[in-house]
C-alpha cells in the first residue's frame, strides 16, 4: 500500500481554506524565529484519495469491532456503542476540571456513585479514580502501603509476589522502592502455603496477589492465605486485573484483600486497545482511606464537592481526578447491566473459557487440568517436539483470521498460550476457534512449513522481533529529494 506522499499530485487538495483575514503588518512584525522557514511539506491529495486511503490503512488494522481478540488476562472484550453515545454528550465534554464545583455537580455525582458501585462489588469502602492504568494502581496502592506503615512507625521493605502474578507486580514494587521476593505456585498452580508461611515475617509489608492467578485458577486458600499474611501485620494487594471473573460472585475485601485496582478499561468495558485512555481506580479499607491521593469526591447536604482535606494523604498521582471520559463509560455499563447483568458477565466468561478448554485439551498439553474461571493456559510444548514454537503458532492464527493469545507467558509454563475469551463472545466464534486451533495442531504434524511461514495474509509478513527491539523505526524516512 502507497502511503499519501506517494499518491501526492501537485495542484491536487481536499480542502477549502477561508481567505487570509490576518493583517500582512502583524506578519512582518514577527521575529524571525518564529517565522517558517520552508514551505510546509503535505501530500497533495483529492478529498475521495484522502478518505480511501485512511478506510484502508484503517482495515488492516485489527480491531475489537473486526474480530475474535482471546488475549489472556487483558479481557479484550467487545465495548458496547451506547458507552461512546453517554461520553461525548456535550455535558461532560464541554466542562474543564478547573471550573467551580457547582458547575460541574453531574460530573462529580457520577464519580461519587460510580466509586460507591465499585465499592459494592469489592467489598472495600474507599476508592480512588486518579490512577490512569492498572499498573499506575499497582504502583499508588504500593505508595500508600508504604505511608501506612510510615504511619505506625513500622519499616517493611519487603513485599511477597507469587510466580503466577502479573509481570507488572514485581516492576512495581522494585519502581516503588520495595524488595520484590518471590513465593511459587505448588503442584496445582495456586500459592504454596508452606513456602507463604516461610517467607511471611514482621519484614513483609505486602502481598500482591493475583487471584484468579494467570493460569486462570482461583486461589481456593484465599482465607488461609488472609490468615497468615495478617497474622504478621502485612497487607493483601489484590491485582484486579482478572475481576471479570468474580463480578457479583466473589467480593474482594470479604477475602481478606485491603486494596485492590480496578481495570476500567477491561472489566467495565471501555476501550482498551491504542494505549489508552485507561483507568486504575483504587478500593481500600477504611484504615487506609486517609492516605489517598486527594482530592476525593465527597457527598454533602449541599451537594457534591472535592475535598482536599486529606491531611495524610499521598498526594496526587495524576493531575486533576483521572481520566473522566473512562468513568463516564463505565458508569454508563454499569447502569446498563445492573447488578444481576454483572454476575450473568462472569459466569459466560466462566463457561466460554472452560468450554475452550475442555475443547482443546486433547489437541494440546494442558498443564493444570483442573476448573479453570475466566482464562486458562495450554501449553505448545507438544508442537515445540515436532519442530514448531508456540510462535509459529500464534503467527498462524493471523492468517486463520484471529487474533493470537497472550504467549510465553505466564513463565511457569513451557510454550504458554494464555487464552481468555471473555463473555461476549457467541459459541459461534468459539466454535470457529476452536476449529482453527484444531486446524493448526493438524498442521504441525502434516505441513509444519507452512506455520513456520505464516503470517501470510497480512500486510506484514513476520517481522524480525530481534531486529525490530533493537532498532525500533516509528517514522518513514524519506528520500532526499522529497524532504
Amino acid at each position: 500500500m502507497k502511503t499519501m506522499f506517494e499518491i501526492s499530485k501537485p495542484g491536487r487538495k481536499a480542502f477549502t481554506l477561508p481567505s487570509k483575514d490576518v493583517n500582512g503588518e502583524l506578519i512582518e512584525s514577527l521575529p524571525h524565529r518564529f517565522r517558517r522557514g520552508k514551505t510546509l511539506r503535505l501530500p497533495e491529495v483529492s478529498e475521495v484519495d484522502a478518505v480511501r486511503h485512511w478506510t484502508n490503512l484503517s482495515q488492516r488494522n485489527y480491531h475489537i469491532d473486526k474480530g475474535f481478540y482471546p488475549l489472556g488476562s487483558c479481557t479484550m472484550k467487545y465495548n458496547p456503542k451506547i458507552n461512546e453515545e453517554t461520553a461525548i454528550l456535550s455535558g461532560f465534554t464541554e466542562i474543564h476540571p478547573l471550573q467551580t464545583e457547582s458547575f460541574v455537580q453531574g460530573a462529580l455525582e457520577i464519580m461519587y456513585e460510580l466509586g460507591n458501585m465499585m465499592s459494592e462489588i469489592t467489598g472495600l469502602p474507599a476508592v480512588s479514580f486518579q490512577p490512569v492504568a492498572g499498573a499506575h494502581g499497582e504502583i499508588t496502592g504500593l505508595m500508600l502501603t508504604r505511608t501506612f506503615f510510615e504511619s505506625k512507625g513500622e519499616n517493611r521493605e519487603i513485599v511477597l509476589v507469587p510466580d503466577s502474578s502479573h509481570g507488572t507486580n514485581p516492576a512495581s514494587t522494585t519502581l516503588s522502592g520495595f524488595k520484590s521476593v518471590k513465593v511459587s505456585s505448588n503442584e496445582r498452580g495456586l500459592v504454596n502455603i508452606d513456602e507463604l508461611e516461610e517467607k511471611m515475617d514482621d519484614g513483609v509489608a505486602l502481598l500482591m496477589l493475583t487471584n484468579p492467578n494467570t493460569l486462570g485458577l482461583f486461589e481456593s486458600e484465599i482465607k488461609i492465605i488472609s490468615e497468615i499474611v495478617h497474622r504478621k501485620g502485612g497487607l493483601i494487594y489484590l491485582d484486579g486485573a482478572n475481576l471479570n471473573a468474580l463480578l457479583g460472585i466473589v467480593k474482594p475485601g470479604e477475602t481478606g484483600v485491603d486494596i485492590v485496582h480496578l481495570n476500567l478499561h477491561k472489566t467495565f468495558s471501555t476501550p482498551h486497545g491504542g494505549g489508552g485512555p485507561g483507568g486504575g481506580g483504587l478500593c481500600v479499607r477504611d484504615d487506609i482511606a486517609p492516605f489517598l491521593p486527594i482530592p476525593v469526591v465527597k457527598k454533602r447536604k449541599s451537594g457534591y464537592e472535592l475535598d482536599y482535606n486529606l491531611p495524610r494523604s499521598i498526594g496526587k498521582i495524576h493531575s486533576f481526578y483521572g481520566n473522566f471520559n473512562v468513568l463516564v463509560k463505565a458508569y454508563t455499563y454499569l447502569l446498563m447491566l445492573g447488578s444481576n447483568g454483572l454476575r450473568r458477565v462472569s459466569e459466560n466468561a466462566i463457561i466460554n473459557a472452560n468450554y475452550l478448554k475442555e475443547s482443546l485439551r486433547e489437541d494440546y498439553e494442558l498443564p493444570y487440568k483442573q476448573h479453570a474461571m475466566h482464562e486458562f493456559v495450554l501449553s505448545g510444548s507438544r508442537q515445540k517436539n515436532l519442530g514448531v514454537k508456540t510462535l509459529d503458532i500464534a503467527k498462524r492464527l493471523l492468517d486463520l483470521g484471529f487474533h493470537a493469545p497472550t504467549v510465553y507467558f505466564p513463565l511457569i509454563v513451557q510454550e504458554a498460550l494464555m487464552i481468555e475469551p471473555t463473555e461476549t463472545e457467541s459459541k459461534e466464534t468459539l466454535d470457529a476457534f476452536i476449529s482453527a486451533m484444531k486446524k493448526i495442531a493438524d498442521e504441525v504434524k502434516n505441513e509444519p512449513e507452512t506455520l513456520k511461514n505464516a503470517p501470510v495474509t497480512t500486510p506484514v509478513r513476520r517481522l524480525d522481533e530481534v531486529k525490530a527491539a533493537r532498532e525500533l523505526k516509528v517514522r518513514h524516512t524519506w528520500e532526499k529529494e522529497n524532504e
